[in-house]
């Protein structure tokens, strides 16, 4: 995908209910960066029916879209995106058992400078959307990581309680000269 030489592109990811929206938000106005908001969350609380194959495939779609427009639109800067391909591709393969072969060679080809990725270190809480507590959550901390390392990317943990994470994540991203 091509990019601004100078922007930065930060994914926030990790399971859910470990403060990804809330981090990511606090991150883009910290440091005055363009931020894509999670859109899984919006898609599939605006269902009247269970979401299914074709919707996490649009969720997907979306994601790869918006980043597109979003890398042409920033120019040089930051770009902090809550959630991205990595979670929806382990989400097709854990709910599904395969993936899209174009999320695979999306990845392959992206140019992500780190991942922060949110430990289950926070107590989950349940809503009508997540499904993943107890020890699915770990489960799926270590599939990301997983992920993130089978493409090659970069990627720190975000530990810490409150403005704890929000500071351990502002450090994480000063030592990748981030921010």
């Amino acid at each position: 995908m091509e990019r601004a030489v100078d922007l930065k592109k930060v994914v926030i990811t990790g399971p859910e209910s470990t403060g990804k929206s809330i981090l990511s938000e606090e991150l883009a106005l910290r440091l005055e960066a363009c931020w894509i908001p999670e859109f899984a969350r919006t898609y599939v609380e605006a269902l009247a029916r269970p979401y299914n194959y074709g919707d996490v495939e649009a969720i997907a779609r979306h994601q790869a879209e918006e980043e597109r427009r979003q890398s042409e639109a920033v120019g040089p800067g930051i770009l902090i995106m809550d959630t991205w391909l990595i979670i929806t591709k382990i989400w097709f393969e854990v709910v599904y058992g395969e993936a899209p072969d174009w999320i695979g060679d999306y990845l392959s080809t992206a140019k992500i400078d780190l991942f922060l990725v949110c430990s289950p270190d926070l107590p989950w809480v349940p809503d009508p959307v997540r499904e993943n507590g107890g020890e699915m959550r770990q489960k799926l901390f270590e599939l990301y990581c997983r992920e993130i390392e089978k493409y090659g990317f970069k990627y720190e943990i975000v530990e810490g309680f409150g403005e704890a994470r929000l500071n351990n994540a502002l450090r994480l991203l000063k030592n990748h000269q981030i921010g």
